[in-house]
């Protein structure tokens, strides 16, 4: 069997651990073919690939990134583009796909097997917001340089007695910011599912100043006051209808010191948290999800997604991972209260 893989949407710490392990299974335990589609969907929308086999998976299981490349190209979007997609996975002789990504790029994974292509799914998403998955790879790393940062912010902040936000990616769900600002000793955490009143934010930090400590607040970028909205930085949608965020950490920085008259810095983690070398958490994670996932290939399965529920890894129908997202319940929340202020 020739089977192709790509890597679509962000990239993620992992990445190559999956792509590495499919390979090293599918052709010495298996012995099935493979072929690299670059760049995400464009790969197999433009016919770019590259060759795939254990002397290019070499050496990258450290490694951030993807060796294949990433994209957020949509092939819906594209006029002809399930044709293309189909008569280019032909004429490189594939068989199967396996597809590694988050929400949109499952999406198009999912549409792809009520079309008839064989395609089995890999769970990618630092945002740990994917459904039917107790967590995701890139999820762990994301969170443990994100600590790193709060930890190191502490010692500033109490030397200028100042207000520090750390902004943490986090479109619709907050799970990143609600474990690193658990694990950083955050004074408060604000997330998307959560709309957040300014006023308490402030009297938090005054709180805080008043113990002659200087607090830290993580915010995902994401996250919205009452009555307003979210923060943007253009208005220009991706291929996926997405907007680009930005800008919630320098307005809660505006607003703490003319509220509180102190003062008060921004800090955007940005592309920091999704980049270099993936937690050994995720490492073994992701090699997990390669390995079962060339597995449901070499068994016919189709339309399924790898996903890990406890300690073991199961196949759940791709229409039930990206049916909904999975957001922060509030008792999870409720969790993190104890400690604000």
């Amino acid at each position: 069997m020739r089977i192709g893989v790509l890597t679509g949407g962000g990239d993620c710490p992992g990445l190559n651990a999956v792509i590495r392990a499919v390979v090293r299974k599918g052709t010495e335990t298996l012995g099935h073919d493979f072929v690299g589609f670059r760049n995400g969907w464009k790969g197999p929308l433009d016919g770019l690939t590259m060759p795939l086999g254990v002397e290019q998976t070499r050496g990258i299981l450290p490694r951030g990134g993807t060796i294949l490349g990433s994209s957020r190209t949509n092939p819906f979007r594209v006029d002809g583009g399930i044709e293309r997609v189909r008569d280019n996975l032909a004429a490189a002789g594939v068989d199967a796909l396996v597809a590694i990504g988050g929400e949109d790029t499952l999406g198009v994974a999912t549409r792809l097997a009520k079309e008839g292509v064989t395609v089995v799914g890999v769970p990618k998403t630092i945002d740990n917001d994917l459904g039917a998955t107790d967590y995701t790879f890139g999820f762990d790393t994301a969170v443990q340089i994100a600590v790193d940062a709060i930890d190191r912010l502490h010692t500033t902040a109490e030397s200028h007695h100042r207000a520090l936000v750390v902004e943490v990616m986090g479109r619709h769900a907050g799970w990143i910011a609600l474990h690193s600002g658990l694990a950083g000793g955050a004074n408060v955490i604000l997330i998307p599912e959560r709309p957040f009143d300014l006023d308490e934010v402030c009297r938090y930090v005054q709180a805080r100043f008043e113990k002659e400590y200087a607090p830290i607040i993580v915010v995902a970028e994401g996250a919205v006051p009452k009555e307003g909205q979210m923060a943007t930085q253009e208005s220009e949608l991706d291929a996926f209808g997405h907007v680009r965020l930005g800008g919630i950490g320098q307005f809660l920085e505006r607003e703490i010191g003319s509220r509180t008259g102190k003062e008060a810095r921004a800090t955007v983690l940005g592309y920091v948290q999704r980049g270099g070398t993936p937690t050994a958490y995720d490492r073994v994670l992701a090699t997990r999800f390669g390995l079962h996932a060339v597995d449901a290939v070499s068994e016919g399965d189709s339309g399924v997604m790898v996903a890990l529920r406890g300690t073991h890894i199961v196949r759940v129908p791709l229409e039930e991972a990206t049916r909904e997202l999975k957001t922060v319940p509030l008792e999870r929340y409720a969790e993190a209260e104890v400690f604000f202020g």
